[in-house]
């Protein structure tokens, strides 16, 4: 065990705690055990990350005292305390955000709905943290299951029949992916006898199982994370959850399952790693970049836009494949693509998040979420539709946002190995991203029709949202060059 290492079994053992009170004691301790445990959480999430950035080193725990193949190693490298603390302020933000739907009034006779919806809230919360932690293939499909099983209540809570509908499809798509996963996990434990992916790194060879075990893994994780064209159920998905939880569904819960990916390509079977391959990953991404965003276009309505251009926010990720060479770690490049790739993904979780908020509170205000009748909502709910301004910049690439800089990166990584398609794609991309946000935009600050009636709409929830999108506009400053804290721990360093 190194320093810190209690803070990996705190950080999962909370959000259990929270969930067995809260079954334990009822809905009327959730104005006093949901704000301690959302503190304590992020508090715990914050530690890990300043205590891997200083010490520049992972922490390591392993359970029991029990090595590996048996016992249970937690580990969290740099991109895990970058994740953990991700995921800490999303949820703490879309907690205060929700509780406004979501809230328990002491006083109030107890309902059901406000205890559901924060269990599920905390097993994302749980899932996620065992997610980025484990250092074991089964583990790691133990805590995919658990993301899933809590994500797929969240798109339905509402119980309405196209919602219910949705999370079906959700379902569906979530098992036949998890059924390929253990599949995959099955044929590398009798192929190489362990699936701890410390000591897979140096196990696995460019065999028939193995490339064999990767691709129904790989395939697996791709439906989960719904890269086009296993996009399908992600849209009717993210637009049906209420907006609180459509913000957590798309900043953070596709994540963990590309996070899957990374580890099993990077970490676990770098052996495996051809061109052609990671060339295909990228192609799905390109295409899931100019599908998504023409499809988001065409919407009709603003969550169903903002959910497509999640599809197409995905496919961006999936450039960090073909332009992170493990054949040439030394590479200038490497570093570039690497870290571009990961602040894509940071960008857009709160982009996204705060995008989500802000198309609901436009919602709520309107009445509707319809795009040609947005009139007036730049009057009724002028900071929510800022919000919705300054994360479209991000989607966009545009400056100062983090969108900009992941991008650039990405774009600067493509031109210097000379794979220029991915820089065309993601030229294109920012274009047709700039054509919906600001469609959506002209009919906000459009005049109202007349006879419309605005329903309130809490100062507060739009501050939250705001702060969220904030996020993205400081993570401009980031520096346009390698991080040396998304490198710390890695097996293959990528220059």
């Amino acid at each position: 065990m190194t320093p810190g290492g209690p803070l990996l079994i705190l950080a999962i053992v909370l959000p259990v705690a929270a969930i067995l009170l809260l079954m334990l004691l009822g809905g009327r301790w959730l104005p006093r055990l949901v704000p301690v445990f959302l503190a304590a959480g992020l508090a715990v999430a914050v530690a890990i990350f300043v205590l891997v950035w200083e010490s520049g080193a992972p922490i390591v725990y392993v359970v029991g005292g029990w090595q590996p193949p048996l016992g249970i190693v937690l580990r969290a490298d740099g991109i895990s305390a970058v994740m953990m603390a991700v995921t800490a302020i999303i949820i703490c933000a879309a907690g205060a955000f929700a509780w406004a739907d979501f809230g328990q009034s002491p006083a109030a006779p107890e309902a059901r709905q406000p205890i559901v919806f924060w269990c599920l809230l905390l097993a994302i919360w749980l899932a996620l943290n065992a997610l980025f932690l484990s250092g074991d293939l089964f583990n790691l499909y133990v805590a995919l299951e658990l993301l899933t099983f809590a994500a797929v209540p969240l798109v339905c809570i509402k119980g309405s029949a196209a919602t219910l509908q949705a999370a079906l499809r959700y379902l569906l798509y979530a098992v036949l992916g998890s059924m390929l996963y253990l599949l995959g996990a099955a044929l590398i434990y009798g192929a190489y006898g362990t699936l701890d992916i410390t000591s897979l790194s140096g196990l696995v060879k460019p065999e028939p199982v193995a490339f064999i075990a990767a691709a129904l893994m790989t395939v697996g994780l791709l439906a989960k994370t719904a890269l086009f064209p296993l996009h399908l159920w992600l849209p009717p998905a993210h637009a049906g959850a209420p907006a609180a939880g459509s913000a957590v569904l798309s900043a953070l819960v596709v994540k963990g399952s590309f996070f899957l990916i990374v580890r099993l390509w990077f970490d676990a079977m770098p052996q495996l790693r051809e061109p052609a391959a990671m060339q295909m990953l990228a192609a799905l991404g390109a295409a899931a970049v100019l599908f998504g965003s023409i499809l988001a276009l065409r919407q009709k309505r603003l969550k169903l836009l903002v959910a497509y251009s999640t599809v197409a926010q995905i496919g961006y990720l999936f450039f960090l494949f073909p332009l992170v060479s493990l054949a040439a770690p030394e590479a200038m490049w490497n570093g570039f693509a690497w870290t571009g790739g990961w602040l894509q993904l940071i960008s857009h979780a709160f982009a996204k998040a705060a995008m989500f908020m802000a198309a609901g509170l436009i919602a709520e205000a309107l009445g509707h979420d319809r795009i040609d009748d947005l009139g007036g909502a730049a009057k009724a709910v002028p900071l929510a539709v800022l919000t919705f301004a300054i994360s479209g910049l991000s989607l966009m690439g545009v400056p100062p946002s983090g969108g900009f800089s992941a991008k650039w990166l990405l774009l600067v990584a493509s031109v210097g190995e000379g794979q220029w398609l991915w820089a065309v794609v993601i030229l294109a991309g920012g274009l047709i991203a700039a054509a919906y946000v600001f469609r959506v935009l002209g009919r906000m600050v459009a005049p109202s029709g007349g006879g419309v009636e605005i329903s309130p709409v809490a100062q507060g929830r739009q501050v939250i949202a705001l702060g969220l999108a904030l996020v993205t506009l400081a993570l401009a400053f980031v520096p346009l060059a390698p991080s040396p804290l998304l490198q710390i721990g890695r097996m293959v360093t990528p220059s």
